[in-house]
């Protein structure tokens, strides 16, 4: 069973733009696998919080990442 799991900002995806983004990794799957694969591929979109992000070791915010 093909699976994907994707951490996206919180609060940045439409209810629309996440089922874009698991049918565009569904059908990237299913490209790569097959068809058959399409029925088994799980896609899990997790929002992780505000400050929930690290880079070097530090913390990054909406606000340093220009979305505040």
């Amino acid at each position: 069973m093909p699976f994907a799991n994707l951490k996206v900002p919180a609060d940045t995806l439409t209810p629309e733009s996440k089922k874009k983004l698991i049918d565009a990794v569904t059908d990237a799957y299913a490209a790569v696998y097959g068809e058959r694969a399409r029925a088994t591929t799980l896609v899990l979109l997790e929002e992780v919080p505000d400050g929930g992000w690290g880079l070097g070791g530090g913390i990054l915010t909406a606000e340093m990442l220009g979305r505040s």
